[in-house]
């Protein structure tokens, strides 16, 4: 199978939260995560009642945790925590190390690291501000090079 957008999307957003200093288990985790929220989000659904957070906040304290949630810049998504170790969660499901290595890692065929590598130099290209922004992340950073990453890792798949 060939590597897609959903699977440029949950590396590039695992990379994002990386290079923001997630350790990389979490930063998996969340990478698969938006990718699942942005598959559902454009088959319609919705997000409800997500708090803003002012810019200086986000620059002040680019992650940010209370209770159930956890915010990385100004996106949020809903969190598990076991043993000391955050876990992302959309629609009462956890995304884990396993999850991710099975919905996306699979797909590299063993050349993963090498993607890894790839994604986290180009995201680190990128101001901090820029990473911090749910819109910004998605125009400049995933839109623009989505379709190219995903003809280049399947390309390094064969």
């Amino acid at each position: 199978m060939a590597v897609g957008r959903f699977q440029v999307m949950a590396t590039l957003q695992a990379a994002r939260a990386f290079v923001l200093g997630l350790p990389l288990d979490t930063s998996l985790s969340w990478g698969l995560n938006r990718a699942i929220f942005y598959a559902a989000a454009k088959r319609g659904f919705k997000e409800k009642g997500i708090p803003e957070r002012p810019r200086a906040a986000l620059l002040e304290k680019p992650v940010f945790e209370e209770k159930d949630r956890f915010f990385l810049g100004d996106e949020m998504a809903y969190k598990k925590v076991e043993q000391n170790k955050i876990t992302f969660i959309i629609g009462g499901k956890p995304q884990t190390i396993e999850d991710f290595e099975k919905e996306i890692e699979s797909r590299f065929k063993g050349k993963f690291n090498t993607a890894w590598r790839k994604a986290v130099e180009y995201i680190k290209s990128f101001d901090k501000e820029t990473l911090l922004s749910q819109r910004e992340f998605y125009e400049k950073v995933y839109r623009p090079r989505r379709d190219e990453l995903a003809q280049k890792w399947t390309e390094l798949t064969i």
